[in-house]
């Protein structure tokens, strides 16, 4: 509406302006009368009056339209701006979305490192847990310090070994939780600390309930960047390797003075038949059955020495077959009992057992019952008695041999050692010579080769029972075939 009243306005203006300028313009007839010529006099002046208020209006409309005009062009003006502001945010919302997908990018290949990162945590953790595991179920003792002395880890056997609570201990100085005795140990550990030596070994013996016992020990320190941040101690338990050792040494005596003795024998009797000083015939048959005694006694050594060495070698010959117990005692009771007569020893079997038939090498067995008598006689004193039974269990399908003395007994604390290899009884050492191999080839046989059992029960100053289990042969070849 405005628009439209401002171009009437403009048009009326228009109109008065233009009556003005004809007016103004327009001849001036001076043929006309006196009367004509002062009305159109009037005339024109009130033109001129109107032209003037249509310049004025026209001007007005002129001055508005003016206005319009520089409305619009800045309109324009401000439109242009906008549309380059527009390509602006345009170009920067395509460099804000770069920028966005960089970071996304980047966020993910921070998340695919975090969970790297992770995973390698999980990983440590479980290597950790694993190592730490493993630590705890060594039979070793392992004891772990840190810079200063301080304890930061012990396994069960280092706690079971010192006889103290690890969890209370950790992070004290070590040696105010350990007794007097352990205070070679505890030095030791500072000296390698303080002189960072890689490793220190050396033997320590440690008294235990049970006795004295030797731990091969180990001490190394931990170094990192030239520094030492910890030492770790291990402790191997090697008594029995210290007895065993030892035991492998009386052996080699024992067997030595058992080889020397029947050499001895042989010598100096072949010797005097040499030089003539069997002048009679009894002379030379007694001086020949003492020969061979001592060679059959040297070859027996020499037998149980190898066939221990082949039994755990898994390289002797086994040629199993039906056999008969009773027999099999019966012969070995005829080669036992001029030993036994001669210490004034009664030897005394059983009745013998119809269906006693076990699976078993016949050789070795004989080995087993002549072993097992000939220990009952020599720790059973003059007077005594050895008797040899035979039982067979149906139920169980096994057959037990067992030999008992009226010797001296043996210790409870040593009972339980009388099978292992070279073995002997302290106690009765001055009571026969012996290697200590004869009952260690007694089990090796009897539980290795034929899968028996052996056993033993003792009383020190009433006697002892020795014996063994066999399947049957009935039982074991109905096993086999099935």
């Amino acid at each position: 509406m405005r628009r439209q009243r401002r171009l009437v306005w403009a048009a009326v203006g228009t109109v008065m302006a233009s009556l003005c300028l004809a007016a103004l313009t327009g001849p001036y007839d001076s043929g006309i009368g006196e009367g004509w010529r002062s009305g159109f006099a009037a005339w024109r002046l009130a033109a001129c009056c109107l032209g003037a208020v249509g310049v004025i209006v026209l001007g007005l409309a002129y001055h508005r339209l003016a206005r319009t005009v520089a409305s619009i062009a800045r309109q324009l003006t401000w439109d242009s701006a906008a549309a380059t502001d527009l390509q602006t945010i345009e170009r920067a919302a395509e460099t804000v979305q770069t920028r966005l997908q960089d970071g996304q990018k980047t966020i993910a290949e921070l998340e695919t490192e975090l969970k790297d990162l992770r995973l390698r945590s999980r990983l440590s953790d479980r290597q950790k847990q694993h190592t730490e595991a493993i630590i705890y179920s060594l039979r070793d003792a392992v004891v772990v310090v840190d810079e200063s002395d301080r304890l930061l880890m012990a396994n069960t056997a280092a706690a079971h070994l010192f006889a103290f609570d690890p969890e209370q201990a950790r992070y004290q100085p070590l040696g105010r939780n350990l007794d007097a005795q352990y205070e070679d140990f505890v030095e030791l550990i500072q000296r390698s600390r303080q002189s960072a030596t890689e490793a220190t070994r050396r033997e320590m013996a440690f008294a235990g309930p049970d006795g004295p016992r030797t731990f091969d020990t180990i001490v190394s320190c931990v170094q990192e960047q030239d520094t030492v941040s910890g030492v770790v101690a291990v402790l191997h338990d090697i008594t029995r390797e210290k007895e065993v050792a030892q035991m492998k040494n009386d052996f080699v005596s024992h067997v030595s003075h058992e080889l020397k003795t029947p050499l001895a024998s042989i010598t100096a009797y072949s010797e005097m038949l040499v030089d003539g000083e069997a002048d009679d015939e009894q002379t030379r048959k007694e001086f020949y059955q003492v020969i061979q005694s001592q060679a059959q006694r040297l070859n027996r050594l020499i037998e149980d020495i190898l066939n221990v060495s082949r039994i755990e070698s898994g390289l002797i010959k086994v040629q199993k077959e039906p056999v008969s117990l009773t027999i099999l005692i019966e012969q070995q009771m005829q080669m036992i009992k001029g030993f036994a007569e001669d210490k004034g020893i009664t030897v005394t079997g059983c009745n013998p057992i119809v269906y006693d038939q076990v699976m078993a090498d016949k050789d070795m067995i004989s080995q087993v019952i002549v072993n097992l008598l000939s220990n009952a006689v020599k720790y059973t004193p003059a007077g005594g008695s050895v008797r040899i039974e035979t039982d067979v269990n149906e139920v169980d399908a096994m057959a037990r041999v067992t030999v008992t003395d009226t010797g001296v007994g043996i210790p409870a604390d040593e009972i339980n050692h009388v099978f292992d290899k070279f073995y002997r009884v302290g106690a009765n050492n001055k009571q026969a010579k012996g290697t200590g191999l004869g009952l260690n080839l007694v089990r090796q046989i009897v539980e290795k080769v034929h899968n028996g059992r052996v056993f033993v029960a003792s009383q020190v100053g009433v006697g002892s029972t020795f014996g063994f289990e066999l399947p049957l042969a009935a039982a074991e070849l109905a096993g086999a075939t099935r």
